[in-house]
């Protein structure tokens, strides 16, 4: 492990300082850039393509009791540890942990997804963002385990970056919020950016579910979508895509990474994938090499923050597929608490068990680059 005897965090946060991308984008798109903006009830990101200003105070509240968690906020009250490198180290050792893999803010990072009308702008976003991310993870490239944002307006354009951002510090793995080709929809034109992964070693991230709106657009939320308890929503659709699509039969070691939507519900898709694969008719089911099952233990893993219910059933999930996580410094953490949340999530699960999920799936997976 990164820190002997430490934690690895699969899913962790940062939060984007307000000049991101006022600083970094080419001077054509200056008027264009996210930008943060002050409000009556604090700051907010305006973006391209959003509805509504978004607000972050959710996602910089850890350590703070719930009557003082507000959803707005002014730029200075957000902690340093999500956007000075120096000080997350010294959030991680007050908490126990050795690494962290680091994910942007969710909602900025949809929007980024959603809006790609002009594929130039928003490839230089998303550029912009991994430029960022590797300039922090480079404070200690031990410690700060980055994944870079890939686009979603051709695959060739997601190639590339995917290429440019693995050889800057600190990157070891890959997200995407759309497909690269763009949209919801599985297709094998994007075969050659798994290829490329899976050549790689580097895992494929999907964090809770793919940007299928503009932020603030309430006509389009699904029911699912309207409580935080149901993010796990989006994640057995690219599941199924990915298994029925033949995607894993083509990429053999490609590892699909469901972040920050729990383990529990795994081996229900599991079972019930496999019961419809055997009673389907062989002239019309998927054209795939193996039962559904399998693929759970050998291409998908997930990441859980709190999941007594996964943990009670992990031999069902998979020990060697679950990932935990802090969700820092969003308000789902327990930091600085995270060992007695851990000791009570964890009562009487084995020793090499447990670290196993505490840190070492995640060093096996993202720990050799």
């Amino acid at each position: 492990m990164a820190r002997q005897d430490a934690l690895i965090s699969a899913d962790a946060h940062v939060n984007e300082p307000p000049d991101l991308w006022t600083a970094r984008l080419p001077s054509r798109w200056a008027g264009r850039a996210p930008r943060m903006e002050r409000f009556e009830q604090g700051d907010a990101w305006v973006m391209e393509g959003a509805l509504d200003p978004i607000n972050f105070g959710a996602n910089c509240n850890v350590g703070l009791p719930p009557e003082q968690r507000p959803a707005w906020i002014p730029w200075e009250a957000v902690r340093a540890g999500g956007h000075v490198p120096s000080a997350r180290v010294e959030e991680q050792i007050a908490d126990g942990i050795g690494a962290e893999v680091l994910y942007p803010t969710p909602r900025v990072s949809n929007q980024l997804w959603w809006n790609a009308e002009d594929p130039d702008f928003h490839v230089a976003c998303i550029g912009a963002y991994n430029d960022w991310l590797s300039e922090f993870c480079a404070h200690d490239p031990s410690r700060l385990w980055g994944v870079a944002m890939l686009p979603n307006a051709g695959v060739d354009g997601a190639l590339d970056e995917l290429h440019r951002a693995l050889a800057l510090p600190g990157m070891r793995g890959a997200l995407i919020g759309q497909y690269p080709h763009g949209g919801e929809v599985l297709d094998r034109v994007d075969d050659p950016l798994w290829a490329a992964l899976q050549e790689a070693g580097v895992p494929l991230s999907i964090h809770v579910g793919f940007a299928t709106g503009p932020q603030g657009d309430k006509s389009r939320m699904k029911p699912s979508q309207a409580s935080g308890a149901a993010r796990f929503f989006d994640a057995p659709v690219r599941v199924t895509q990915f298994i029925e699509g033949g995607v894993f039969d083509r990429f053999p070691e490609l590892h699909l990474v469901l972040v920050e939507v729990d383990s529990s519900w795994l081996p229900y898709l599991a079972e019930q994938l496999d019961d419809r694969f055997g009673r389907a008719n062989p002239a019309t089911r998927a054209d795939i090499g193996r039962q559904p099952s399998e693929y759970f233990s050998d291409n998908i893993l997930s990441t859980f923050i709190t999941d007594r219910y996964g943990i009670a059933n992990r031999h069902a999930v998979g020990v060697t597929q679950m990932m935990w996580s802090t969700d820092y410094p969003h308000s789902g953490s327990d930091w600085p608490n995270s060992r007695r949340s851990i000791d009570e999530q964890f009562a009487g699960v084995p020793d090499d068990e447990r670290a196993l999920m505490l840190g070492g799936n995640a060093e096996r997976l993202y720990g050799a680059r």
